[in-house]
């Protein structure tokens, strides 16, 4: 057994953890095994609240899971954002649902030529750097040669 207490203004946070591994200091056990499967529960609920991927209301199952699939490669297309976002940003720290908010729900006039896409972000934006330094950030590199 191990057992971790943690005393707080809030109060008292004390945890058991009741394994079986031997030669296993209780650190390993509890940084390793028991914070790592916490972690992995908030992800989910993350995901869960921050995409809405517990919305599996069709008839057929095929449907919810390419709906899942949908929602997962959102995560991911997200998460990617919001790694390219410089470190000293607030906006590198923040959940999925604020940067839905300050990135992707904004007003801008797109200009589409031949070659290129232009956007023109409101004067007032503040975040229109923010956008140039996602963009050049995500740029792929150059690609090798196929032999």
């Amino acid at each position: 057994m191990v057992a971790r207490i943690e005393a707080t203004r809030l109060g008292l946070d004390i945890r058991f953890v009741v394994t079986n591994p031997i030669g296993t200091s209780p650190r390993v056990i509890y940084e390793s095994l028991y914070c790592a499967r916490g972690q992995a529960e908030n992800w989910i609920k993350f995901h869960k609240a921050q995409l809405a991927s517990d919305r599996t209301s069709c008839r057929r199952a095929v449907a919810n899971q390419v709906r899942l699939v949908l929602h997962t490669a959102a995560y991911w297309l997200m998460l990617t954002v919001r790694e390219a976002i410089p470190a000293v940003r607030d906006l590198a720290r923040a959940e999925f649902a604020t940067l839905r908010l300050r990135l992707l729900k904004i007003a801008v006039r797109v200009q589409e030529t031949a070659s290129r896409i232009r956007l023109a972000y409101a004067s007032g934006c503040p975040d229109a750097d923010l956008f140039r330094a996602i963009a050049a950030t995500l740029l792929p590199g150059p690609r090798a040669a196929s032999p």
